[in-house]
């Protein structure tokens, strides 16, 4: 690998936000478009260093090549999981270093907090038109689990994936 895994300096919460809502506005992600409330959520990733942990993928010059909000105990961030469970969100990589392996390291990094933390399961959720980000986790074990999908908003449906953390990965 060409990048570090790790937690993100507050010099980096600007960049890592603003990454996380291009990618977010420029794949189609967002109802709303460049009006959507949630770009503001995306943004603010001072926010979600401080309520949760915000990952970043760097490379040895500095520059910011993908980001991730890990949810290991709850909080203000957490949507799915309980107590026995971690999440993540927000997972985003930018355009010019996808295929590089970023999106997978920033997952597995997730999945390693969780089993330090002795979590049972890592559930997330993820827009149904997320496919390259469920080819992903499907190559690292992720199974879809309809019983938790859900609506955060009328017509705006979330899958739910879950991930046991007793196999190895």
């Amino acid at each position: 690998m060409d990048f570090t895994i790790r937690t993100a300096r507050p010099e980096e919460y600007a960049r890592a936000g603003e990454l996380t809502a291009d990618v977010y506005l420029h794949d189609g992600l967002l109802e709303f478009g460049a009006s959507d409330p949630y770009l503001a959520v995306l943004r603010d990733a001072e926010q979600r260093a401080a309520q949760a942990e915000l990952l970043v993928a760097v490379e040895p010059s500095g520059t910011v090549l993908g980001s991730v909000t890990y949810v290991g105990d709850g909080g203000p961030y957490a949507e799915l999981a309980d107590e026995r469970e971690a999440e993540f969100r927000m997972l985003a990589v930018s355009g010019a270093a996808r295929g590089r392996g970023v999106g997978e390291a920033l997952v597995r990094a997730c999945l390693d907090r969780s089993r330090e933390r002795q979590r049972e399961r890592v559930v997330i959720s993820s827009l149904p038109e997320m496919t390259t980000a469920h080819r992903l986790y499907g190559r690292l074990g992720f199974v879809r689990a309809p019983h938790r999908d859900w609506e955060p908003l009328p017509d705006l449906p979330l899958w739910a994936f879950t991930v046991e953390l007793s196999s190895e990965i």
